[in-house]
């Protein structure tokens, strides 16, 4: 069984190196919507997949990190990433271009991260994240896979090559969050929300 939750974040970036001029040369921002697909053979206690009140938690909290920030390639021009980072309060540093492919593959492997480092409270079993899909436009998306976000054909999505402004980690619940995410560390689901 597949669940569904819908997510939307308000995000400024360049794409160098694509074939459209405007969008390789000019900031330019989206309202993009993403889709957090979880899938599951099992229901938990309460005959559910997974809980949409525990998607509103850390979920909720990485793909808010990319709201009404900048999205930055940080092997782009070494003046730009410093002005923007000087003129942004939120910014976000990706080891890779910001393409919507991209961020499906980021987002994948953030949440994906996220759920293999969390300890399930109320019988939930067998959680994958089943597909991560970025609309950038009304009329375009990109959809992401496991085979994607870890392709050996593509850039590697490496956590140590994301950046988050400190402005970004002053909003999280905890301000170590990706910290912890890249650590050791393991993430326990409230029993009750």
């Amino acid at each position: 069984m597949i669940i569904r939750k819908l997510f939307e974040f308000e995000n400024a970036h360049i794409v160098r190196f694509c074939t459209s001029k405007r969008c390789k040369t000019s900031i330019h921002g989206h309202s993009y919507k993403v889709e957090v697909l979880l899938e599951s053979k099992f229901l938990d206690n309460a005959g559910m997949v997974y809980d949409f009140g525990l998607l509103k938690q850390e979920i909720r909290q990485i793909i808010d990190s990319f709201d009404h920030a900048i999205t930055l390639f940080k092997d782009d021009d070494e003046a730009y990433l410093k002005d923007m980072k000087k003129h942004s309060k939120r910014w976000v540093s990706l080891g890779v271009n910001a393409s919507a492919e991209n961020f499906c593959r980021v987002f994948f492997v953030l949440i994906d991260t996220l759920l293999s480092k969390t300890k399930m409270q109320n019988g939930e079993k067998g959680v994958n994240l089943q597909s991560i899909i970025v609309h950038e436009t009304r009329s375009g998306y990109a959809q992401g896979f496991k085979e994607d976000a870890y392709s050996e054909h593509l850039p590697p999505i490496k956590l140590d090559e994301i950046e988050f402004s400190k402005e970004i980690q002053s909003d999280w619940d905890d301000e170590l969050f990706f910290e912890k995410l890249k650590g050791e560390y393991e993430f326990i689901n409230k029993k009750e929300l």
